[in-house]
């Protein structure tokens, strides 16, 4: 898309979070684009995966939740009057951080975002969608000669490759992803980097992460929270060679978090 040389996918300007009287998030303004995954690193319950809940809205489920700034998809105001919540999460896919297939096939897993969004035409454009989709997490030979089996009885690792392919199966623009890694194995979470690397450039991609080394490998931007705020953001090599701040510097050294 060519728009993304100026235009950010999302942007995020001035944005606060409350819930209740409580702030979460103080004053943060970030963009995110197609060509680059953005990382969000910093100490646990420092604000990152709150933040990231705004991206599609998932904080209306909170009842004590509010929301203030601004944050636009494709320029357009995502907590604007015209926007409807439900399209918004199918353009702002979302995988959690433990994979929560639902109770069906794993067919049935993929095709539920198509079918409930009338995006395929029929069984066999279905089929086509589920198997993209599945080829595209990287899961397909895996699974091709068991669609009818349970997504349930796959492996961890497995399960959330299932949950990325089913937030692609609905065409995406941008997929987020809170520590889609931290109840994986080793081997597991290689393989969803490796998914992340290759999914970079067809969506915008931001990753919650606690893990340094993996904001190294699987990112080129990077923005650091603490208690709240975005500390600072700048391209991943130079936030973690040469950070501008002390509090940066001192959480990526290991003097706290």
């Amino acid at each position: 898309m060519a728009e993304s040389d100026t235009i950010p996918k999302m942007s995020a300007r001035g944005v606060n979070v409350f819930y209740g009287e409580k702030q979460a998030i103080q004053d943060v303004s970030i963009d995110v684009d197609l060509d680059n995954v953005t990382a969000f690193i910093g100490p646990s319950g420092c604000g990152k995966s709150t933040f990231l809940r705004t991206l599609n809205r998932m904080n209306d489920t909170v009842a004590s939740a509010r929301v203030e700034g601004k944050i636009t998809l494709d320029g357009e105001d995502i907590y604007g009057a015209n926007m409807d919540v439900v399209q918004l999460r199918a353009r702002v896919g979302m995988v959690f951080q433990k994979p929560n297939p639902f109770p069906k096939t794993i067919y049935e897993n993929v095709a539920y975002g198509p079918r409930i969004h009338g995006l395929a035409s029929g069984k066999a454009d279905l089929d086509q969608i589920v198997e993209k989709s599945l080829r595209r997490a990287g899961l397909w030979d895996e699974v091709k000669d068991r669609l009818n089996d349970s997504g349930t009885a796959l492996s961890g690792g497995q399960q959330q490759r299932l949950c990325i392919a089913r937030a692609i199966a609905v065409d995406p623009e941008v997929i987020l992803m809170d520590e889609p890694c931290s109840a994986l194995d080793p081997i597991a979470t290689a393989k969803i980097e490796e998914l992340i690397l290759e999914l970079r450039g067809n969506y915008a991609i931001v990753i919650v992460t606690h893990n340094m080394q993996q904001a190294a490998r699987v990112s080129q931007r990077t923005a650091f929270f603490h208690l709240g705020r975005m500390v600072e953001q700048g391209p991943t090599t130079e936030i973690f060679t040469n950070p501008r701040e002390e509090r940066t510097k001192d959480y990526i050294t290991g003097r706290y978090g």
